[in-house]
């Protein structure tokens, strides 16, 4: 399946799709070094972004929300970008894998971690909190919830507004990948 939804070209954005494209193209990521393009060579903007354009009120609050999870989590990048990239294994999002393998390099995550997170293996942690954070994201990607022993384990390695900044980030890619299936014609 190709993609549903043609490009936005910048000049075609009414006033409120232009304030998302703002938001996303000058707010948190495209500050500093870039580990993927958020638009390609017009302009248009890349990925999951591109459908945010279809509904401004929708699109501005969830890029909000993803630049949030992303630029104001507790988590530690390393955390962040093994959990995002565990999302991206679960519904074999082909773009989140590829933007968050090139976001992960350049937080610290070696190749073999890399390997084992695309084919849905857990890579060898040395670190307590990143464990409990992958441990917590595989369990609400395969069953929507952690047990009161889970929820302790992760609670305790990491605290509570780190797990609510997981459970948020879990359900934000998810989203992306629906998306991302639906309007950019990835396949599951």
């Amino acid at each position: 399946m190709g993609a549903r939804l043609a490009g936005l070209a910048p000049g075609e954005l009414d006033a409120e799709q232009r304030e998302v494209y703002r938001a996303i193209t000058g707010g948190p990521r495209a500050a500093g070094p870039q580990a993927f393009a958020l638009t390609d060579p017009d302009g248009q903007l890349r990925g999951p972004f591109n459908a945010m354009l279809l509904s401004p009120p929708v699109g501005h609050a969830l890029q909000a929300l993803g630049a949030a999870v992303r630029y104001g989590s507790a988590l530690t990048d390393r955390a962040r970008e093994l959990a995002i990239l565990a999302v991206a294994a679960h519904w074999n999002s082909a773009f989140e894998r590829e933007a968050h393998e090139a976001v992960g390099r350049a937080v610290g995550l070696t190749g073999r971690e890399l390997t084992a997170l695309r084919t849905g293996t857990a890579p060898d942690l040395s670190d307590p909190g990143e464990r409990a954070v992958l441990r917590a994201a595989s369990a609400l990607l395969s069953r929507g919830t952690l047990d009161d022993e889970e929820y302790a384990a992760t609670v305790s390695a990491v605290g509570e507004r780190a797990l609510f900044d997981l459970t948020t980030l879990v359900g934000y890619y998810a989203t992306l990948a629906l998306h991302l299936r639906v309007f950019a014609g990835e396949g599951p």
